[in-house]
C-alpha cells in the first residue's frame, strides 16, 4: 500500500497527482490527489466476508482534516467490525429506486417465474393481471416517486386511508378499445395493503431497505358477507343464462353456468384445459390450483355442458378468450353483464355460485369433507395426489348438488352421454 506515517497537513499538502500516502495510526486510512488540486481522505478495508471495500470519507478542507477524518475512519472500522458494510450503504443509498421502479422489478421477476410463493410455486396469470391492476391503478399513482427508503409506516397509512376513500378511483386506458375502472373503497385498500408487504418484503430480500413499513399496519375488516343466491335467484339466473347466450361470448355463458353446476373457483374453471379433464371417469385433476393439485369429481351435469363444447385439443382451453390464445382475463366482466342481463344485483359474482353451490351441498345434508372435496378446499387435496377417479360417494353428491342447481334455474340436464362434436 506504500509508504505509511502519521497522516498530517504537510503531507496532504505534498502529495503529488495520482499519489497517495497511507497512515501509520489506523489500517487502511490514507489520503489520496487524483489529477487536480483537490485531496481526499479514503479508507480501504474487507467486510466480514473478505470483500475487498474502498470508501471516500471526504475532501480534504473544511470541514476535514487529517485528525477529523482519522476519527471518522476508526468509526467506520469499528462498525465493520460489528459487520456492517458502510461503502455498501452509502452506495446503496446513492442509488434511489423509487417505489414505481421496484414494483416494475416486482412484477418482472414474478411474471417470469423467479418470484416463488406458498407451496414454491410462481403466481397464477389472474393473479398477476389483479397485482399489475393494483399496482397501476392505486400504487403508483400515490406512492410511485417516493424513494422506497424513505417509505414510512405513515405514508402507508395514509395511503391505505386514500384508497378505501376513493382518492385513487380513475378510469384507465388499458388497450386499444378497453377501459379499466378503478374504484377503490376499503376491500380494495385492504387487498392492496397486502400487496404492498409483499412488495416490501421483496425489498428487503434485494438489500433495497431492511424493514417493512407495511408490517403491523391495522387494515380494515373485510366483513365478507357468505352470499348465496336465493331460489327466486336461482330461476333468474337461468333466465338470464339462456338469454346470454345469443349476445355474449359462449364460453363464458359456459364458464360462468359451470360454475354453478360446480362450485369451483373462477380462475380454475378460465385456466382448466381438455388434458385435465377425464369425461369417462367424470373427473377432473387440476394440477395448481389455490391449495396445490386437486383432484374434482363432475357430475353428469357439468359433463354433459361440457360435451357441448368445442375440443381445440388435449392442450386447448375449455373455456377459450375471445380474443388470442391467453385466458378469459376478462371473465368476471362477462359474468357482471350476464348478472345484469338477468336483472340480479351487482353482488352476484361467481363467488357467489362457488358459495352457493356449497351452501346447497350443506342443505342436502352433505357433510363438511365431503363439501370440501366437491370444491377443492384446503385440506383435502394431498390424498387427491394418489386418485385417479372419484369414488361413487363423490360422484352421488356432485350429481345430486348439480341436479338441483339445474331445478332451481329451470333447466333439464340428461345423465346420456353423447358423442362429442367433430371439430374441423
Amino acid at each position: 500500500m506504500g509508504e505509511r506515517k502519521r497522516l498530517g497537513l504537510r503531507d496532504v499538502r505534498a502529495l503529488k497527482p495520482g499519489e497517495t500516502v497511507w497512515d501509520a495510526a489506523v489500517p487502511g486510512f490514507g489520503a489520496r490527489r487524483q489529477k487536480g488540486d483537490a485531496v481526499a481522505y479514503v479508507l480501504f478495508y474487507r467486510t466480514a466476508e473478505g470483500r475487498q471495500r474502498w470508501q471516500t470519507i471526504g475532501r480534504h478542507g473544511a470541514p476535514w482534516t487529517p485528525e477529523q477524518a482519522r476519527e471518522e475512519a476508526r468509526r467506520i472500522l469499528g462498525a465493520v467490525a460489528k459487520g456492517a458494510d458502510p461503502a455498501a450503504e452509502k452506495q446503496a443509498k446513492r442509488r434511489v429506486v423509487t417505489v414505481a421502479e421496484l414494483c416494475e422489478r416486482y412484477l418482472a421477476d414474478a411474471e417470469s417465474g423467479r418470484l416463488l410463493v406458498r407451496g414454491g410455486r410462481p403466481k397464477k396469470p389472474l393473479t398477476l393481471a389483479s397485482d399489475r391492476g393494483r399496482i397501476e391503478g392505486h400504487i403508483v399513482p400515490f406512492l410511485g416517486r417516493l424513494a422506497v427508503a424513505a417509505v414510512t409506516k405513515q405514508d402507508v397509512e395514509r395511503f391505505m386511508h386514500a384508497v378505501a376513500a376513493g382518492e385513487t378511483a380513475q378510469s384507465r386506458k388499458t388497450k386499444p378499445r378497453g377501459v379499466s375502472k378503478v374504484r377503490g373503497g376499503r376491500g380494495a385498500a385492504t387487498r392492496t395493503i397486502g400487496l404492498l408487504g409483499a412488495i416490501f418484503t421483496y425489498a428487503i430480500d434485494h438489500h433495497v431497505r431492511t424493514d417493512n413499513p407495511a408490517h403491523r399496519v391495522r387494515k380494515f375488516a373485510e366483513n365478507r358477507r357468505e352470499r348465496r343466491l336465493a331460489e327466486a335467484e336461482y330461476a333468474t339466473l337461468g333466465v338470464g343464462l339462456r338469454q346470454a347466450e345469443a349476445t355474449i361470448w359462449p364460453p363464458a355463458v359456459a364458464c360462468l353456468r359451470f360454475l354453478t353446476l360446480t362450485g369451483w373457483r373462477s380462475g380454475e374453471a378460465v385456466a382448466l384445459r381438455w388434458q385435465e379433464v377425464d369425461l369417462a371417469r367424470r373427473t377432473a385433476v387440476l394440477p395448481d390450483t389455490k391449495t396445490g393439485r386437486s383432484m374434482r369429481p363432475l357430475s353428469h351435469a357439468a359433463c354433459g355442458l361440457l360435451r357441448t363444447l368445442p375440443r381445440l385439443g388435449d392442450g386447448a382451453l375449455v373455456f377459450p378468450a375471445s380474443r388470442g390464445e391467453g385466458l378469459m382475463t376478462g371473465f368476471k366482466k362477462f359474468a357482471r353483464r350476464i348478472v345484469a342481463l338477468a336483472g340480479l344485483p351487482a353482488d352476484v359474482t361467481p363467488h357467489v355460485m362457488r358459495h352457493s353451490f356449497a351452501s346447497l351441498a350443506g342443505d342436502l345434508g352433505y357433510s363438511e369433507p365431503t363439501i370440501a372435496a366437491l370444491v377443492g378446499h384446503k385440506g383435502h387435496t394431498i390424498t387427491s395426489r394418489y386418485m385417479h377417479a372419484a369414488d361413487a360417494v363423490l360422484l352421488a353428491a356432485a350429481d345430486a348438488v348439480a341436479r338441483r342447481t339445474a331445478e332451481l334455474m329451470g333447466e333439464e340436464h340428461s345423465a346420456e352421454v353423447v358423442p362429442l362434436r367433430a371439430i374441423g
